[in-house]
């Protein structure tokens, strides 16, 4: 059986993007079109309602690229359930207040069952600091917290 991989906003919008003339950036665009060459299949992968959402959101040529990389991977429906959990996340303090919609990315993964949620928000959701508490909160509400990682993060060791 294959492990789940949950496909946040920020991997299809690096998978679909020009590359960057910022090094930082065009790094973390050729790790991500590698594991998505090298790795994906390996994986079953989900998106969300959320994820449709923010890749149909900008600049119209833009948002069909993103959206050509999302068809036919499956998307989690955000429920009651989820939104209860995101709310947990926020008000009980790992994820802040001013962004709801990374609360609700880790919620989906953590009510779904997903092994992994893939992105590359190093800020509120793939960050060491914060995945003692982020793995707290979720499992005090009865869930399993899901790996939080960069497609570096997911590679082979021998890639």
């Amino acid at each position: 059986m294959k492990r789940a991989v949950y496909i946040e906003t920020t991997i299809i919008s690096y998978l679909a993007a020009r590359d960057s003339r910022d090094p930082v950036v065009y790094g973390r665009q050729i790790l991500t079109r590698e594991w998505w060459t090298l790795r994906r299949q390996e994986f079953d992968l989900v998106i969300s309602d959320v994820v449709l959402r923010e890749i149909q959101a900008g600049d119209v040529e833009a948002a069909r690229r993103r959206l050509e990389f999302a068809a036919g991977i499956p998307a989690l429906a955000v429920t009651d359930e989820s939104l209860r959990l995101a709310k947990v996340l926020v008000v009980e303090g790992p994820v802040p207040r001013e962004y709801p919609e990374d609360a609700l990315h880790i919620a989906l993964c953590a009510v779904s069952n997903a092994d992994y949620l893939l992105t590359w928000n190093c800020t509120h959701m793939a960050n060491a600091a914060l995945r003692y508490d982020l793995e707290a909160v979720i499992e005090q509400n009865g869930y399993s917290c899901p790996t939080i990682c960069t497609p570096e993060e997911l590679m082979e060791p021998w890639t």
